[in-house]
């Protein structure tokens, strides 16, 4: 039984909270909570009749704990794992991993000396439409690829900002690339594969925060084939879509839904009776209380931690995106096509 245990009550927690307390992850439990706000602590800590610890410093002198999930706005994610690793527990992280490159190799590096497993919380790679996509794709069936496209169309307006003073703060947020996209920034790179470079723009349309929360983007991968972001959290008045295009020579595959969660294209040139299959079973991952793709998400952290398996996401994987997003925000800055493997001047986030 590995015994988890979350650091921050906020957003995001009920979700990783209930999935833990549910019963339907055969080998975790949820065992203790940790946030600096005493109500939400409080609020957190009897509903899921779990212990409560006020301070990061207290939660980990706690030897009945095996992992801490790490929730906590984004530009603490650095301090947080690392401090989590020298106690020599397991790391699960939130999107984005950290903010700045500089940290996320310092995450690895603490990890790396303390033996501690660290995995980058990507639930959508899980979703049954990005499972089968994803063994399409290893199966050769769209040939040479051509075009990869992710569209985020998501509402979040004043109000949502204004939850927190830390939403959409360049010191501990970023905009809609480093938070509400990064799931579909990571994916298109994870099917498309290495990016040569990007040239990228973004505005702050509609509600008053530091960052953006419109962006377009250009790419081009190694391979030679092209690809798309547009992403925003300035549709109105609700959430349109969060989608995936892969295109290729043999084959075209569009993921849509609200969070990559429907197929909404499959077709190649060479049809198998499976394909049939693919439509009438597996175009859907419907939503429950736990997310999309959370719980297929745990039950692999749980494969690896007690089976040894190898992670999906593990930091250097997390790092990857990161320096894809760190990119785009340096070409926004410059105005200037940016190489990958660069050292971000003029990025902005974790400033």
């Amino acid at each position: 039984m590995i015994r988890f245990a979350l650091l921050g009550c906020g957003r995001i927690a009920k979700r990783h909270a209930d999935l833990l307390t549910s019963g339907q992850l055969p080998g975790a439990t949820l065992v203790a909570v940790c946030d600096i706000e005493s109500a939400r602590l409080e609020s957190f800590s009897t509903r899921y009749g779990v212990r409560g610890y006020s301070s990061l410093e207290s939660l980990l002198q706690d030897s009945n704990i095996d992992a801490v999930a790490v929730l906590t706005p984004s530009g603490m994610h650095a301090a947080h794992v690392i401090s989590v690793a020298a106690a020599g527990k397991h790391v699960v992280v939130e999107k984005p991993m950290a903010l700045r490159l500089s940290d996320a190799d310092e995450m690895i590096r603490a990890c790396d000396r303390a033996a501690v497993k660290l995995f980058v919380v990507k639930q959508n790679r899980f979703n049954v439409p990005v499972v089968k996509a994803r063994e399409a794709l290893d199966a050769g069936r769209f040939g040479k690829l051509v075009l990869g496209t992710v569209r985020v169309r998501w509402c979040r307006d004043q109000t949502y900002y204004d939850q927190d003073a830390w939403r959409g703060t360049w010191e501990f947020d970023g905009g809609v690339l480093t938070n509400q996209a990064s799931h579909h920034v990571d994916m298109l790179e994870w099917f498309m594969g290495d990016v040569e470079s990007v040239h990228a723009r973004s505005t702050t349309a509609l509600v008053n925060i530091q960052t953006e929360d419109t962006a377009v983007a250009t790419l081009k991968f190694s391979s030679g084939a092209l690809g798309v972001i547009e992403a925003t959290t300035a549709a109105r008045p609700k959430d349109m879509e969060g989608s995936l295009s892969i295109l290729g020579e043999l084959g075209a595959v569009e993921i849509a839904g609200f969070a990559v969660n429907k197929i909404r294209t499959w077709q190649f040139c060479d049809e198998l009776p499976s394909d049939k299959d693919v439509m009438e079973n597996f175009s859907v991952n419907p939503p429950n209380v736990y997310g999309f793709g959370h719980h297929a998400y745990y039950k692999h952290v749980i494969d690896c931690l007690a089976g040894g398996s190898p992670a999906l996401v593990d930091g250097l994987e997390g790092r990857r995106s990161l320096e894809l997003i760190s990119a785009l925000y340096e070409s926004i800055e410059t105005g200037k096509e940016v190489s990958l493997h660069f050292r971000p001047q003029r990025c902005r986030l974790g400033g």
